[in-house]
């Protein structure tokens, strides 16, 4: 049997304030999903429609918060970012890219993406659909 991977990882620059704001919503995520605890009434509603997938680790850091993951999890991700960047316009874009691996060889298994995020808009590529598009 094998075993999957989607890894990432990134660093948010975040004023203390901001990492303590986005450290309350990652931990009310863990509540939700973990204990079953209920969201707040002012848990943002963007975020509360892609906790399904929301695979990734938010950790403390001195210069703000530390998204990592190796189990997937990018697509809320994105949205997290966004989100923080329409609260805080803390930067004009973040990106980031991960990969996909696997403990065994198996043709499906390796690859990765980026994204490209903004306060108006996610721009995702995965190298899968990148070589499909060179097809001739």
């Amino acid at each position: 049997m094998a075993d999957y991977f989607t890894r990432f990882s990134l660093v948010l620059p975040l004023k203390p304030d901001q990492r303590d704001y986005a450290l309350q919503l990652a931990a009310q995520v863990a509540a939700h999903r973990d204990e079953d605890q209920p969201f707040p009434e002012s848990f943002p509603s963007d975020l509360g429609e892609v906790i399904e997938d929301w695979w990734f680790e938010t950790d403390s850091q001195d210069e703000g918060i530390w998204l990592h993951s190796d189990n997937g999890g990018t697509d809320p991700a994105c949205v997290f970012i966004q989100h923080l960047l329409q609260k805080f316009a803390f930067a004009p874009s973040v990106g980031f890219e991960w990969s996909f691996d696997c403990t065994k060889p198996r043709t499906d298994a390796y690859g990765g993406g980026a994204a490209f995020i903004t306060a108006t808009k996610i721009e995702t590529m995965s190298t899968t659909e990148w070589l499909r598009s060179q097809s001739v």
